[in-house]
């Protein structure tokens, strides 16, 4: 094989390679070098490259083979993790920052990634990174690093946060897929927070399968997380049969026809639930009326609780944390505890709706976006507080909070393209700790479509 070609596999394609001894990890990683080098400049996906530690990584991966040592399906793999997942004697920043700190200890997501055999290519910022598929194009959420160095072939896989959205946001502007796992399947130990009751690390990679087996590396219970669940994790991978007959699907009316969703992604997903109705599943609609307040809900809890978790940043060094993120802190200390008081009991109002609207549909669509990827706008004005309230609240592109308030798993998929040729994405949601289902609809999905195969401008 061409060495230049090797970015262009998928996880699972190059996996099956290097297991087969065809292609080395230190090939691998000398092939994603060159590319990272060649395009990263246009994007900045990264914040830092560890070329050095991963060639030093990819030797040591290739002994291991040759000694027959062979660590999984992960063994040989280049990665990139978003920067808000720290790393041992990495220089770390505290989501969109200039505060830095040097970890002592891997998070225990890095550390099952390098017992798995993963080859850590460097990390992705909060901020800075432009768009695959046009570089005045916003990436819709904070983990744009991961997404845009993911769809450029820039790493075979990352690892995204999502607390509201800001995993699958990206995922669907870039035409890939994400996936927000249920709260409590990903360990957060090592993972700066923002919001502690919703803020979960997860996979963003080019295909559904490349995102079951990064997740089936990280999952699972951890002792210094006591908000792990205490489950067995699935084999994601073996679950990925391709038969989804029977399933019961519901499209969420709530979300797919708001005059804000545009009609393009509408139709995107309309025309995908007649895929997944072709394959055997149960599609019907659905109704769960307080869904048009999640973002509502989700965000009144993320700031307060995200101004809490940097009081003493935001007050002693507040010139230093990103301008969105400095207006997002400051309004939300002005917050009263009953917005707080009255948000969480929501929370659990629609939790419990949406847990009981599941109970008779196995897994919930619509759409992870109201659109494909909008223009970036540079707009540093001082917001009257009725703009600041609607921004902060109200509408937004992002159709990704319900998924976050019910602590549910929710994957993001490509399943289609604008009139513009920029990606659309649709958004399954299944029940917590139920990850399977919802990779194997996505799988499905994928294997009867190729919009995952569209490859960005660049």
């Amino acid at each position: 094989m061409n060495k230049t070609d090797i970015p262009f596999l998928t996880a699972k394609e190059l996996s099956e390679l290097i297991k087969a001894k065809e292609v080395s990890p230190v090939e691998t990683v000398e092939a994603y070098l060159e590319r990272i080098e060649r395009i990263d400049p246009q994007l900045k996906a990264y914040s830092a490259v560890f070329a050095d530690e991963a060639m030093a990584t990819a030797r040591e991966r290739e002994r291991d083979l040759v000694q027959g040592i062979y660590r999984g399906p992960l063994h040989g793999i280049p990665m990139a993790t978003k920067d808000q997942v720290f790393s041992r004697d990495v220089l770390a920043d505290i989501v969109g920052s200039n505060n830095f700190f040097v970890p002592e200890k891997d998070p225990t997501v890095i550390a099952k990634l390098k017992e798995a055999g993963v080859i850590l290519m460097g990390k992705t910022p909060f901020a800075k990174p432009t768009n695959p598929y046009g570089t005045n194009l916003s990436l819709g959420g904070s983990s744009t690093g991961s997404a845009s160095g993911t769809a450029a072939f820039l790493c075979a896989t990352a690892l995204g946060e999502d607390t509201g959205g800001s995993l699958r946001g990206p995922a669907s502007y870039c035409g890939i897929a994400g996936l927000r796992p249920s709260t409590g399947r990903v360990s957060r130990y090592g993972l700066m927070g923002l919001c502690w009751s919703m803020d979960v690390t997860g996979p963003m990679s080019r295909t559904v399968e490349d995102c079951a087996m990064t997740l089936q590396a990280i999952a699972g219970p951890d002792p210094k997380d006591s908000y792990t669940w205490n489950t067995p994790v699935p084999d994601y991978v073996r679950a990925l049969d391709g038969d989804i007959k029977g399933f019961r699907v519901g499209v969420l009316k709530e979300m797919l026809y708001p005059d804000y969703v545009e009609q393009e992604a509408k139709d995107a997903v309309l025309k995908a639930t007649e895929v997944i109705n072709e394959l055997g599943a149960e599609v019907r609609e659905v109704s769960l009326p307080l869904a048009v307040h999640d973002r509502a809900i989700a965000s009144a809890i993320i700031y307060i609780e995200g101004s809490s978790v940097h009081h003493k940043g935001v007050r002693e060094r507040l010139d230093d944390y990103d301008h969105s993120m400095r207006i997002n802190f400051l309004a939300a200390s002005l917050l009263p505890a009953q917005t707080y008081y009255k948000a969480q009991r929501l929370r659990a109002v629609l939790r419990q709706q949406a847990l009981d609207l599941m109970q008779d549909i196995d897994l919930l669509v619509y759409p992870t976006m109201a659109g494909p990827a909008t223009p970036l706008v540079d707009d540093p004005r001082v917001r009257t507080k009725d703009e600041l309230k609607d921004e902060m609240f109200y509408s937004s592109p992002m159709l990704t909070s319900l998924a976050n308030v019910v602590g549910a798993p929710a994957l993001s998929v490509p399943c289609g393209f604008s009139s513009s040729n920029l990606p659309l994405g649709l958004q399954i949601i299944g029940r917590p700790m139920e990850e399977e289902t919802v990779f194997r609809l996505g799988h499905a999905y994928q294997q009867a479509t190729e919009w995952h195969k569209r490859r960005p401008p660049i």
